[in-house]
């Protein structure tokens, strides 16, 4: 298992993501992702939307 701080990178990155190409998100993919991040303190990213 990846270090906790690269695990939470990658989780952030693919919200990142989702929100940048305003993609959905399904109600399993988004109870897995609140899962997965639940000990993730503390990591803030920034994105712009795809023109």
């Amino acid at each position: 298992m990846p270090a906790p701080a690269v695990h939470c990178r990658y989780i952030g990155e693919w919200v990142v993501t989702k929100h940048r190409w305003d993609l959905a998100v399904d109600q399993a993919e988004r109870e897995a992702l609140l899962s997965y991040a639940a000990g993730c303190l503390n990591v803030n990213l920034a994105f712009e939307r795809a023109s």
